[in-house]
């Protein structure tokens, strides 16, 4: 680019060194247009450069390191003959270089121009040496940072779940860093390679289709060969050109190798910013067709659509001869046709007409749209133009005082504009901000483009998303799946990527052995754990309170467990409890109703009394184990239950004690009868009573039991129950209730020959032997049962154990009473007793 004093006097003269190959890439004369339009552009708006004109000259490296630096040094120091450092002839004031596409043209170009510190942007570079500002100090990128594509390529292959993936690369320096970088990170994110395919460099695309076809390589490419249905292509726009013809080629071989024809290269193409789809000249020879690559997605710089550039593209026609030096070998390429003055033979082609249009070409041979690198190439000539414009409007403020009139272009040193350069900021014409960033790199991000190809060898991208480096973390990337068109061949869409299928609900992976860790078995999720989703790397453990269904694809509520009074077991308890203490109501009402009867009065009435009231609780304290668990339940169950079975054993034990008393008091010379009464037996009730109150107590006032959610006894329900707080004390309770009942059947079986008219030794003997049978049977039931049956358990041993109290004791008394009253007299007691 120059900068010229010239008044807006547009001065660009395309200037080509010469014929070095007789073929050009079509597609990229856009790149030539789009420097053309935007200096022109320039060129008609006096706010940018009021005073100057740019002026440019455009050499064609043709992909030839020899020629990138000859044209460079001639860019530099003279038009034909060349001395390095002198420049000789027509005076050229460059102030900047925009290039080159291919990373390697550039990097060579930034050997020389960064000696003289040059500015250079390319629009197309994604080198990474090229990066480094120390260095090429002079070095900027009209692209965003290569590591962003990077992170999108993974983050891509992660929202289409594609595990199983397949890179192609160019075997040079580039290819290499994208391989240890793409690798880490594909590793990182959980995807395996299933192949890595590098192509040679200087492989001519001639040879590598020779080779197929005559048969010299017995053995298909590797994307080929590969179950994998994502490929990434990493490269420049002669990967795309060479994966074209191999794929045109072994087309050619299927046709003749049977056992070739199961091969299919239906894929999903994803492709780095570099690349674009293009045909070459040789291709049209072969059975290729850009319809291989329908489907494909890819990565592209960012571009918006410019006013008045198609109109531009329009107006081209081949009348521009004299001031471009391109024009011919592209019109007559793109259109397969000779113009008037070309030194081929008329007999091979048509004449030209000069009457063809741009729009009527394929578009892997030229796109009337903008490309990406088009908009690189626009945006690079802007942001010279802003830091010139910068520069001198920073000089003319500064030097208003000292200098009349306006700057010479002469005075513009290109080192000079490198601190602009990298201020530069503005917004193009499509509304974008363009700045660099402190390594000379485009702050932007990229589109995600779909290619979608027609019958007539055309096709046209669609934009399905984009790759946003302001974006949250992990989120990067935004794709809209409703608008991509995939690959025709392709037998499910979005098609599958892995190593082996997926694992679906209700499986988990297991690792093969000796295989990549993307190759996995699919095994059923264990016992208490479920996978709900595809492709869940373990299966997972339902919440305390939910358990796997059979197919363990998704958790179910447990149900609650516990004794309710619906259920027939609450029901029958119940029944049961209430029935027993209308029972004992109806015997202590029974004796109280023939209070003064001799058989009443023979056992000690009160004694009766407190022991039925007692028998009465007991039953009606069975109540609390029904029904879901609550804090005043949990702390009442047990504690309750201990006290007032505790009293009724002592209130036995008084009872078989003054009976003891009693006879052994009768006998002459005997000081029992200082024992013998009511205080002694309220005594007796009082201090083994107290005992317990006293283990309760303890037990409420340091662990006491609360209501506890048991989640892991059993698999499909949730156990409420009173946790015991303390399972010590809660045995303490039980072992003390033993201790009494053992020593009440104890007493009672020494006590059981005495007169029967008086005693109640053998019955209360046999109550105790009743007792004890419950309780001891009771333990380990208690310990072999869960849920709710162990709370039934607990309740039938109360129920069973206060029964047989009631039965044993006082079944007697009633029949007597109410079956044989004759026998309720003083005389029969008397007789018996004699």
């Amino acid at each position: 680019m120059e900068a010229q004093d010239s008044p807006r006097a547009a001065n660009y003269a395309p200037r080509p060194a010469s014929h070095f190959l007789s073929s050009v890439v079509t597609k990229f004369y856009q790149h030539i247009l789009a420097l053309v339009f935007a200096v022109d552009e320039i060129n008609d708006n006096p706010q940018i450069l009021p005073n100057l004109t740019f002026g440019f000259h455009i050499y064609d490296s043709y992909s030839n390191s020899r020629m990138t630096y000859r044209t460079t040094l001639d860019l530099l120091f003279k038009s034909h003959h060349f001395v390095p450092n002198y420049k000789c002839g027509i005076q050229k004031n460059v102030i900047g270089v925009i290039g080159g596409l291919t990373s390697d043209t550039s990097s060579r170009m930034a050997d020389i121009l960064s000696l003289y510190k040059i500015p250079q942007i390319s629009y197309g570079s994604f080198e990474p040496e090229v990066k480094n500002k120390v260095k090429f100090p002079s070095f900027y990128r009209m692209v965003p940072n290569e590591a962003l594509q990077y992170q999108g390529i993974v983050q891509l292959l992660q929202h289409f779940r594609w595990k199983w993936v397949g890179l192609i690369t160019v075997d040079d320096e580039g290819g290499e860093h994208f391989l240890q970088a793409i690798e880490t990170m594909l590793s990182q994110n959980g995807i395996c390679l299933a192949f890595s395919e590098r192509i040679p460099k200087n492989m001519h695309l001639y040879t590598n289709i020779h080779e197929i076809i005559s048969g010299r390589r017995t053995i298909l490419p590797a994307f080929m060969m590969s179950e994998a249905s994502a490929v990434v292509i990493h490269g420049e726009t002669a990967t795309i050109t060479w994966l074209g013809g191999t794929i045109g080629a072994i087309r050619i071989i299927q046709l003749i190798v049977p056992q070739f024809k199961k091969y299919t290269a239906a894929k999903v193409w994803i492709t780095t910013a570099q690349i674009d789809f293009t045909s070459h000249i040789f291709l049209k020879i072969i059975d290729t067709d850009i319809q291989d690559f329908h489907g494909a997605i890819s990565f592209s710089i960012h571009s918006k659509e410019l006013q008045n550039f198609q109109d531009f593209l329009e107006s081209v026609n081949p009348s521009w001869d004299n001031a471009d030096g391109f024009i011919s070998d592209f019109w007559e390429q793109a259109f397969s046709c000779l113009l008037s003055n070309s030194t081929v033979p008329t007999d091979i082609h048509d004449t030209c007409t000069k009457e063809e249009v741009l729009e009527s070409l394929p578009s892997p041979y030229f796109e009337m749209s903008m490309t990406g690198h088009s908009f690189s190439v626009y945006n690079a000539v802007y942001s010279l133009g802003h830091a010139l414009h910068f520069m001198y409007s920073t000089r003319s403020n500064c030097r208003r005082m000292e200098v009349m009139g306006t700057l010479s272009s002469s005075m513009v040193k290109p080192w000079q504009l490198h601190s602009f350069l990298q201020r530069v900021s503005f917004n193009n014409s499509a509304g974008d901000k363009i700045t660099f960033n402190e390594h000379g790199e485009l702050v932007a991000g990229f589109d995600i483009t779909n290619l979608v190809t027609f019958s007539n060898k055309s096709y046209i991208k669609i934009k399905v998303g984009k790759l946003d480096p302001q974006a949250s973390p992990g989120k990067e990337l935004t794709i809209n799946e409703e608008r991509i068109k995939w690959h025709r061949g392709l037998t499910q869409v979005p098609p599958l990527s892995v190593c082996n299928d997926h694992c679906y609900p209700g499986y988990g992976k297991k690792k093969k052995e000796g295989k990549k860790f993307c190759c996995y078995d699919c095994a059923p999720c264990p016992d208490g754990m479920f996978s709900n989703e595809k492709e869940m790397e373990t299966c997972v453990s339902c919440a305390e309170d939910y358990y796997p269904n059979t197919g363990r694809d998704q958790c179910i509520p447990k149900i609650p467990n516990f004794l309710s009074f619906e259920e027939t077991l609450g029901i029958i308890s119940t029944f049961s409890a209430l029935l027993f203490s209308l029972i004992t109501a109806l015997v202590l009402g029974i004796l109280i109703k023939h209070w003064h009867t001799p058989i009443v009065k023979a056992n000690n009435r009160s004694l009766t009394c407190i022991l039925l009231i007692s028998l009465l609780f007991c039953f009606l304290c069975s109540l609390l184990f029904t029904g879901a668990p609550n804090k005043v339940s949990c702390l009442l169950r047990q504690t309750a239950f201990g006290i007032i079975f505790s009293v009724s054993l002592s209130t036995v034990l008084a009872k078989i004690i003054t009976v003891v008393l009693a006879f052994m008091a009768t006998k002459p010379g005997s000081k029992m009868s200082k024992w013998v009464g009511t205080r002694m037996s309220h005594y007796i009730i009082l201090s083994s009573s107290v005992i317990q109150v006293g283990i309760c107590a303890l037990w409420l006032t340091t662990t006491p039991p609360f209501p506890d959610l048991d989640t892991h006894t059993m698999t499909e329900e949730i156990i409420l129950q009173c946790n015991e707080g303390s399972t010590t004390m809660f045995y303490c309770v039980l072992g003390y209730m033993g201790f009494l009942a053992i020593v009440n059947f104890t007493v009672a079986f020494i006590a059981r020959k005495l007169p029967d008219s008086f005693n109640e030794a053998k019955f209360i003997t046999f109550s105790m032997l009743v007792f004890c049978s419950v309780w001891l049977s009771f333990i380990p039931t208690y310990l072999a049962t869960r849920g709710k049956y162990m709370v039934a358990v607990e309740i039938f041993s109360i129920l069973a154990s206060s029964a047989g109290l009631l039965g044993c004791i006082f079944s007697p008394k009633c029949y007597i009473i109410l079956v044989r009253p004759e026998l309720n007299n003083r005389e029969q007691l008397i007789r018996r007793r004699i």
